[in-house]
């Protein structure tokens, strides 16, 4: 042996020999007992003379962790409940909701259901409104009046007195109501008969008429009745003269039942839950009040290019049922002008476009189209709440995937001209706008897929250029501008530290003001995995964590995140704290342990977020199935050595790869698993598989209980029975179906109190045994006690 090998084993042996034991129970106790209870949600208020975040340190103040800390640094103190009660809201940058004055000195905001104004300037807060309706959506008018929402109505502040703008009402128009030609025909023959009846409908017409008279408002908002249908969006614009709202249809599907067995009451319990996948979708109407003309006009959505566009898995040239969900933005200076944010609701198109309320007129400024689904960060599923905003110099911020990756563009609204803002492999996560609108924040990807920094960059014509890090170190930085925007309170975390909050002033040091682990869990020397990449059959390279072993035992543990579009390989603190420390407890007992990012992981742009599509069990496991080369390759580990497990979409990755690539895996353990699509909800199912009455192919492709009979590894399977996401009967189905095969070497064990993420320490350790003894027995050191049995 080479003196330099020699030197890494014996370093290596004398690690193993001084790492104190992991075990289950130590690492499944409640988080805040043993690694400590980390802070979160850092913000600012409009004073920005404090930096506020909860935290429960030590687990002292359960009911009340609301602190503050200076700006520089220093200790942080408890904010009294008093003070927390009567909190100014938490500054969010540059908006364009209008929740502040033009002038920007006033803010209002809704606190209890009750509308609030804040004066900027010193701090004061008067309560404008106590009322059992519930205020929401406040916005100044470019007069300095305010407009809030109260159920399904607008209502004005204007001068200490309120006024009704909009007047919406449930049912029919009076003149919309006309009786069936039977009645009319019933009706007619009794007035033409009967005298004394002519002469009533006579009066009483002329004493409706006399009564419409006398109560008529020239002020008054125009009538509109809505029928039965849903009040979504409601907005008034910058001059209050439009108003702009959404309506549609109640949704039919059919919603599932559960029961909850284990309840206070000692008597089973029914729980009303999510509809599955495939009832109707049902889009919006976008409306425009003109309170000027008294007139209401309905947008019409289908004018936008490709609007009846069918999807490529479909036959079908053009799709004219495709229906539309809007959402609006009202221009803050410019009065009847938005900005329209539509989808399909298939969400394979997304139109922004401009709004000119007083034609109707719809003018696209950008199409967003994706044979798969849109989505991607600052890009919502389903359409609602995608990032975006006016910039100060009235142009439309928004991010697009348009170059596989997403970014920040911007969009002049006059001549239609798009702007990357940002460009690169990369992605922006979040972006936010400084108070004066000069400076955009950003976190991103840049540099590193795997860890998240925060840049700056001014927000005129080729910014970019000119962009600057701020923070620095590995890890993650979540950041939030103050509001003079020459500082940041940072949340930052390692792969094996939890978040800690910081603050910064742009351009010094980064100073570190909370300190959570407990001692013990500082104590146990964590592996910082190595993030690896696994070269896979179709030539890309899978990011990995692994998780090397002192002492190999000459088997593996493949873990499957969940979620599907989420990011786990990366070099901060995981969403997944105590299988971090699961896999550590592995590695100290030999097994080489891989935590992969496979295809439709988020954090790698469009192509990889959307290689699943219509067929999830299909890339995504070949990147298991080359993990499982992978270690025999680099480690000299048999298929039959590879374990694999994992939780929600990680137990129905589990699940294929035992049903249909069994040879690459010598045992499996699959928690809370979708077994079969058709019975997952709409939103994020619809979204990569279609309807299953539309593309049924791509549901039996991609459900495990189609390939039950390719069963023969042990499989451990474990789930909630109060879970109202994967839902129990998921896993009762699938029961059945081996049980009919006649297959025998598995097992389910049920939490009956727990919901799809596990809550009660002791179900955790119950959990994490099963799949320890699951490991051993099947890939492990006991394995071959059992053969030899």
């Amino acid at each position: 042996m080479r003196p330099l090998v020699l030197f890494v084993a014996l370093a290596s042996l004398a690690a193993a020999q001084q790492r104190p034991a992991l075990t289950i129970e130590q690492i499944t106790q409640a988080p805040e007992t043993w690694i400590g209870a980390w802070p979160s949600e850092p913000f600012w208020t409009d004073a920005g003379d404090a930096v506020y975040f909860e935290w429960n340190p030590r687990g002292a103040f359960p009911a009340d962790s609301l602190f503050r800390v200076d700006p520089e640094g220093g200790t942080p103190v408890q904010v009294p409940a008093a003070e927390r009660r009567t909190l100014a809201p938490r500054f969010q940058g540059l908006t364009s909701d209008g929740s502040y004055s033009p002038d920007r000195t006033r803010r209002a905001f809704v606190r209890g259901g009750d509308l609030y104004v804040l004066t900027v300037r010193d701090g004061r807060t008067e309560r404008i409104t106590r009322t059992p309706e519930r205020e929401s959506q406040p916005r100044f008018l470019a007069d300095g009046s305010l407009v809030v929402r109260r159920g399904d109505a607008l209502v004005r502040l204007d001068e200490g007195r309120w006024w009704t703008i909009t007047d919406l009402r449930e049912g029919r128009a009076p003149s919309d109501l006309e009786p069936s030609p039977q009645a009319a025909y019933l009706r007619d023959q009794q007035t033409r008969l009967f005298d004394v009846l002519r002469e009533r409908v006579r009066r009483d017409s002329l004493a409706e008429a006399a009564r419409e008279s006398e109560a008529l408002d020239p002020d008054a908002p125009p009538v509109v009745y809505v029928g039965d249908r849903s009040v979504g969006a409601l907005d008034a614009d910058a001059s209050g003269r439009f108003v702009a709202m959404t309506l549609s249809d109640a949704g039919d599907s059919e919603r599932t039942r559960m029961v909850d067995y284990v309840t206070t009451s000692g008597v089973a319990e029914e729980i009303r839950a999510r509809p599955k996948v495939g009832g109707p979708r049902t889009g919006a109407d976008l409306i425009v009040i003109d309170a000027d003309r008294d007139t209401t006009l309905q947008i019409d959505l289908t004018v936008l290019p490709g609007a009846f566009d069918a999807p490529d898995f479909s036959d079908a040239e053009a799709d004219s049922s495709r229906q539309f969900l809007p959402f609006l933005s009202w221009h803050p200076t410019q009065p009847g002008v938005a900005v329209v944010d539509v989808r399909t609701v298939d969400n394979k198109d997304r139109w922004l476009a401009r709004l000119d309320a007083a034609t109707g007129t719809l003018t696209v400024l950008d199409r967003q189209r994706d044979e798969a689904w849109v989505a991607g960060p600052g890009i919502s599923w389903w359409g609602g709440g995608s990032a975006g905003g006016f910039l100060p110099d009235g142009r439309y911020w928004f991010q697009s995937e348009r170059t596989g990756w997403s970014h920040l563009y911007a969009v002049d609204l006059t001549t239609g001209t798009v702007e990357a803002l940002t460009e690169g492999a990369f992605e922006v996560e979040e972006a936010t706008l400084t108070a004066d609108g000069r400076t955009w924040v950003l976190e991103t990807s840049e540099g590193d897929l795997g860890q998240r920094h925060v840049w700056t960059m001014p927000t005129t014509t080729g910014g970019f250029a000119r962009r600057r890090q701020i923070t620095e170190g590995v890890g993650k930085w979540d950041a939030a501008v103050s509001p003079d925007g020459r500082r940041l309170a940072l949340l930052h975390s390692t792969a094996t530290r939890p978040p800690e909050v910081f603050v910064q002033r742009i351009g010094g040091e980064a100073v570190q003001v909370t300190e959570s682990v407990t001692d013990a869990f500082a104590a146990y020397p964590w592996r910082e995995a190595e993030i690896v990449e696994i070269p896979a059959s179709d030539g890309a390279r899978v990011p990995a964590r692994i998780y090397r072993p002192e002492t190999p035992n000459g088997a593996a543990v493949l873990f499957v995140h969940g979620a599907g579009y989420l990011q786990n390989a990366h070099r901060w603190w995981s969403g997944y704290p105590r299988e971090m420390q699961f896999h550590n407890l592995l590695a100290d007992a030999g097994y080489v342990v891989l935590d992969l990012d496979y295809r439709a992981s988020a954090g790698y742009g469009r192509d990889w977020r959307t290689a699943v599509y219509r067929h999830m069990g299909g890339r995504d496991l070949q990147d298991y199935v080359d993990a499982s080369r992978y270690v025999g390759d680099a480690f000299g580990i048999d298929p039959e050595r590879v374990a694999i497990y994992g939780g929600s979409y990680g137990g129905f990755l589990t699940l294929m790869a035992l049903f249909t690539e069994a040879e690459h895996f010598g045992g499996g353990a699959a928690l809370r698993s979708v077994t079969d699509w058709a019975h997952y909800n709409d939103t994020y199912t619809r979204n990569i598989l279609n309807s299953p009455l539309d593309d049924p192919e791509a549901y039996l492709r991609s459900s495990p209980i189609e390939f039950a009979a390719g069963l023969e590894d042990p499989l451990l399977m474990t789930h909630g029975l109060v879970d109202d996401n994967v839902q129990p009967q998921d896993i009762f189905r699938l029961s059945q179906r081996l049980i009919e095969l006649g297959k025998r070497d598995w097992e389910l064990a049920i939490a009956p109190v727990e919901p799809h993420g596990y809550r009660e320490p002791t179900s955790w350790a119950d959990k994490l045994h099963r799949i320890l003894d699951l490991i051993e027995h099947s890939v492990g050191p006991r394995r071959a006690d059992d053969s030899e049995g």
